[in-house]
């Protein structure tokens, strides 16, 4: 066999394996610890969106002055809006502070 038409054959297998991939890319929301109810859904519809697409959603919360001293509705903030979500998403990473800010990873669940 000819080693260049080795090389063209795996060049052409590589090309076809990386059209039939998916990239997951990793939206992010931001929300605050003074969200209403009304606010959330939108963000909450904005996130189910990206994960029907079949994204991760990274969901942040920057708390400001005060609100650090109580971080912890911050992260009933972003259990609600789990709540909301909770049928399209599965949670990878709970909600963790991290400095000033609060963190969750949600991915596509797979039953989607």
């Amino acid at each position: 066999m000819d080693y260049g038409k080795y090389k063209f054959e795996q060049l052409k297998k590589q090309k076809e394996a990386k059209k039939n991939q998916k990239v997951v890319e990793l939206k992010e929301i931001w929300l605050s610890m003074t969200i209403d109810i009304g606010d959330l859904n939108v963000k909450a519809r904005q996130a189910q969106k990206f994960l029907a697409g079949g994204n991760k959603v990274k969901v942040s919360i920057k708390m400001r002055g005060r609100q650090n001293a109580h971080s912890s509705l911050g992260v009933d903030v972003m259990n609600r809006f789990f709540e909301i979500v909770g049928d399209v998403a599965v949670m990878e990473k709970r909600p963790l502070f991290e400095g000033r800010n609060i963190l969750m990873i949600l991915a596509p669940s797979k039953s989607n």
